[in-house]
């Protein structure tokens, strides 16, 4: 099953392919450390295959979908410091 993303969506590489593939009219392949692992890109469009057009600071380029990951989903959940207390007992206990 291929992961789906939405255009505009900011991503992150979680592997390296083993050649990137250039998303130019007349593509050309690159070698996978022509993007780092994590770095973070902006999906622009979506391709036959599983494959999305995600441009990074080096160019665009073309990456099937269990390359990446979403990372907006990680923005949109509380930080670990924000936790609400699990009882209004322990509530109380912070007011001290």
């Amino acid at each position: 099953m291929t992961k789906e993303f939405t255009i505009g969506e900011t991503v992150r590489v979680v592997a390296l392919p083993p050649y990137i593939k250039t998303a130019e009219p007349m593509p050309m392949l690159r070698p996978p450390d022509t993007i780092r692992l994590r770095e973070e890109g902006i999906v622009t469009d979506r391709r036959p295959g599983g494959y999305w057009v995600v441009r990074f600071d080096r160019g665009t380029f073309l990456l099937d979908s269990q390359y990446i990951e979403s990372i907006t989903s990680e923005a949109e959940s509380p930080p670990a410091s924000h936790v609400e207390p699990s009882s209004p007992a322990d509530a109380d206990r912070s007011d001290d």
